[in-house]
């Protein structure tokens, strides 16, 4: 093992979120007071560098994300992203031979059980996109299946935050469009905070869960309807509260029951994970489920290599990443986040590893709990 001794410290700070625009108008860094950041720029060399689409392994004009950012800065090259090979693979045709995606919709078939799709229902590009659920949907159709449920979780946070009430109107119309007989229904309908929450908030993760697995309270006959009501309580597309879609009889169309098929179709994980853990956990005791499923769990992509589930399409495996090549070199490396962004500078960093390398550190620093930071923009950074 190569080994360089040194005293010198290097730092790699990531600054999410923050960009460059000569624009000022609605451009936060550059109307804001940054004294140090400007010095740093009039003292040292610097250099603009792309960070969405095809420099990223997006698609031409997608944006980038933190997830995409912090994997391509730990690789060193552009590493093609999932919502770029499930698209390919929905054009190209192999998408509707995946064995895993056959699997799942064939246990419903076997057991006469419903299929239950849950997943960001936007065109965001993020977390998901809603053109792999409607690929789903065709698939699920196609193979003779009965009974589709839809969970639609709404966005507001990658796309403008009064996108849903479009969003579930166009869907409600493909859907009757594709599907004459009516096996296909929306179901649920809430916001991603509390179906993605990825900070241990449970209570919200414990929201949705009873929403997807027993009969609550909040239901609406229509999910255009649920939408339009949240709107007028005020509400945007990310804070939507769990809704339920009944019957005539008020009965829910689309809880989710033992041997039941669920495909989780977000294809990145820190914010699938919660839920896909209360679902399939054996152990699980982030709150207390007053109902227990065991159904069928596919997860689009990996979400977590600490539970078995069934994974549509695996990770690319990277190697040789800046926290690799850090410790073999027989150097050491400490990474330092709070709770919202820790799997970003250690899982994404280091290429979808979990596993620390050998002479590396971790410090957790947990952020605050509110609802949206805007309420604490400092976050955790003033102690």
């Amino acid at each position: 093992m190569p080994v360089f001794p040194t005293t010198e410290r290097l730092l790699l700070v990531i600054l999410d979120g923050w960009g460059y625009s000569p624009e000022e108008r609605f451009n936060a860094v550059r109307l804001g007071n940054t004294p140090n950041f400007d010095s740093i720029l009039e003292r040292y060399p610097w250099r603009l560098i792309e960070a969405s689409g095809e420099y990223v392994g997006l698609p031409e004009g997608q944006m980038g994300n933190s997830e995409v950012g912090h994997l391509t800065i730990g690789a060193g090259r552009v590493i093609y992203q999932p919502l770029v090979k499930i698209t390919k693979s929905i054009k190209n045709g192999t998408f509707f031979h995946n064995d895993e995606l056959l699997r799942g919709m064939d246990e419903c078939r076997k057991n006469d059980s419903t299929l239950h799709l849950i997943g960001l229902t936007s065109y965001g590009g993020v977390h998901s996109h809603i053109d792999h659920m409607y690929a789903l949907i065709q698939m699920a159709l196609e193979r003779g299946l009965s009974r589709v449920r839809i969970h639609a979780i709404t966005d507001g946070r990658d796309v403008p935050p009064d996108s849903a009430i479009n969003d579930i109107r166009e869907m409600v119309q493909r859907l009757d469009e594709i599907d004459g007989s009516n096996r296909v229904k929306i179901s649920t309908v809430m916001g991603r905070f509390y179906a993605m929450d990825r900070d241990r908030r449970w209570e919200r993760t414990q929201e949705a869960y009873r929403y997807y697995t027993e009969p609550m309270p909040r239901s609406f006959r229509d999910p255009y309807e649920a939408v339009k009501q949240a709107y007028e309580r005020g509400e945007t597309d990310e804070f939507i509260k769990p809704s339920q879609i009944v019957d005539g009889d008020g009965e829910p169309v689309g809880l989710i029951s033992d041997e039941d098929t669920i495909i989780f179709f977000n294809f990145r994980p820190d914010r699938a994970r919660q839920l896909t853990r209360a679902f399939i956990y054996p152990f699980f005791d982030g709150f207390v489920r007053p109902k227990v499923v065991k159904p069928h769990f596919v997860a689009m992509t990996d979400y977590d290599k600490s539970v078995f589930t069934h994974v549509a399409f695996r990770e690319e495996k990277v190697s040789g990443s800046l926290g690799e090549v850090i410790s073999r070199n027989g150097l050491t490396q400490l990474r330092i986040a709070e709770t919202e962004k820790y799997a970003h500078v250690t899982f994404f960093f280091s290429g979808g590893r979990e596993e620390t390398f050998p002479g590396e550190k971790r410090i957790l620093v947990p952020s605050p709990k509110v609802s949206t930071y805007d309420l604490a923009p400092e976050m955790s950074a003033k102690g």
